[in-house]
């Protein structure tokens, strides 16, 4: 079994590293990296400032190249191939798996892409083939993860011949747990798991031991159904169809958990205005150019809600005390909002929420909305009272927190749908509109019946 990587660990080989790279001692920083793992070396090249990202990528023996930029995140892998020369990207790519190869050279320029392409035409045409198939299909679909390297047998031949067709073929690709099983026209009839194979009796026929439980996947489904489809079967591997049921590749589950870690890093990121992509160590320009667009958005949506504050600019002069409690009555809204808002983010994200049951939700989450107001009105009321000696200020607090938390539920739910109908990543725009919402709604209560009650 191997042995897990915690964080600290990371970081003391992390700090080794610098210490080796700041004393001069290059010999030893290269020995460190070339006992890694390319996926460890690609970890710490993102943890390191951009001129000492330079100096060790330049120790990286040429054969891990490849795989290290494979593991990179794409903002970091544009930074090392800028300083790399064109034949040094084309060694690279080679040994590279075909579908690493088809979104490895997708993001090139033109005319490196053309001379990978060039190079790939002279030493095998048939992984050629398979590498501009593969970039036909959209990135982030079935087809775009699958790699066409299959073995497949026939329906009607027995085990016994399979197992001589496997030992000439000289093994398996690398995570095979099954073979595939079509027809003359090469259309999906099952699997073949190698379980099955290696305890059946060997003259029993494909077709008698097959799985036609089986379900392909059709190659333009998006990627992120395709890690749902795993999850759910917990699936080693996955045959890729077209539209007439030819297998044209598979999927296998190192494809889908880097899809799951895609999936998880945008989510996070998004809720930020940040790009998953994003190199720690990026230039403060461009950095700051990134953030500032999410900044203005912010910056307009609170200028709306200080626009509702300033309507009641009398009422706040006269009762000073309102203008203590706002906070409080943002706060809460936009927590209770918050929390409702990530519930249905992930369950869109999950495939678990749509017409069927979107106003189920919407009433259960209204539901918790109020009785959370009720709950924390009565403690916020309670507090106010005994901090201002005001019943009525006590009086006007409790019945706005009702009021936005109750709102907070509603904008928490419907935020997301609507904006998943517009087309808009709820992940992405989610939060501004929504705290927009609460603040807003919030305060127009709060400093509304202020105005009514108190005036």
């Amino acid at each position: 079994m191997m042995a897990v990587e915690y964080p600290e660990h990371r970081l003391t080989r992390l700090q080794a590293l610098r210490d080796a790279l700041y004393s001069g001692r290059l010999r030893p920083v290269q020995r460190m990296i070339n006992a890694l793992h390319p996926a460890e070396i690609a970890s710490l090249l993102e943890s390191l400032p951009a001129d000492e990202r330079a100096a060790v990528w330049e120790l990286v023996i040429p054969d891990d190249e490849g795989d290290v930029l494979l593991e990179l995140n794409d903002e970091v892998r544009a930074s090392l191939l800028r300083g790399m020369d064109e034949n040094e990207i084309v060694a690279a790519t080679d040994g590279m798996a075909v579908d690493d190869l088809a979104d490895f050279i997708g993001d090139l320029p033109e005319a490196v892409t053309q001379q990978v392409l060039r190079s790939m035409d002279q030493q095998d045409r048939d992984r050629l083939a398979d590498v501009i198939q593969l970039m036909a299909y959209p990135e982030d679909s079935a087809g775009g993860l699958m790699n066409t390297d299959t073995v497949t047998v026939r329906p009607d031949v027995t085990l016994e011949v399979v197992m001589r067709y496997i030992r000439q073929r000289g093994g398996l690709p690398d995570k095979t747990d099954a073979l595939f099983v079509v027809n003359r026209q090469d259309q999906f009839l099952g699997c073949l798991h190698l379980t099955r194979l290696l305890a059946e009796d060997d003259q029993m026929s494909v077709a008698e031991v097959m799985d036609t439980d089986s379900r392909p996947i059709a190659a333009d489904t998006a990627a992120s159904e395709v890690a749902k489809r795993f999850e759910d079967r917990d699936l080693l591997s996955a045959a890729v169809i077209d539209p007439a049921g030819r297998l044209l590749g598979r999927i296998t589950i190192d494809d889908v958990v880097d899809v799951i870690r895609e999936i998880g890093e945008h989510s996070l990121m998004s809720m930020a205005g940040l790009d998953e992509d994003e190199d720690m160590f990026a230039p403060v320009a461009a950095s700051a150019r990134r953030r500032a667009v999410w900044l203005g958005v912010n910056l307009a949506t609170a200028f709306l809600a200080a626009w509702v504050v300033g309507l009641f600019e009398a009422t706040l002069e006269k009762v000073v005390v309102l203008a203590v409690l706002l906070p409080v009555v943002a706060s809460m809204g936009g927590i209770a909002g918050s929390q409702t808002l990530t519930l249905i983010i992930r369950g869109l994200a999950l495939g678990q929420i749509g017409r069927s049951n979107a106003r189920l939700l919407l009433l259960k989450e209204v539901l918790v909305g109020l009785l959370n107001g009720l709950m924390w009105a009565s403690v916020v009321a309670v507090a106010t009272y005994l901090w201002f000696r005001d019943w009525q200020v006590a009086v006007v607090i409790g019945i706005a927190m009702i009021a936005n938390l109750f709102v907070a539920a509603l904008a928490g739910v419907g935020v997301p749908l609507l904006l998943q109908r517009l087309r808009v990543d709820p992940a992405l725009a989610g939060g501004v509109v929504l705290t927009t919402v609460t603040d807003v709604v919030g305060f127009l209560v709060f400093l509304g019946l202020g105005t009514l009650i108190l005036i």
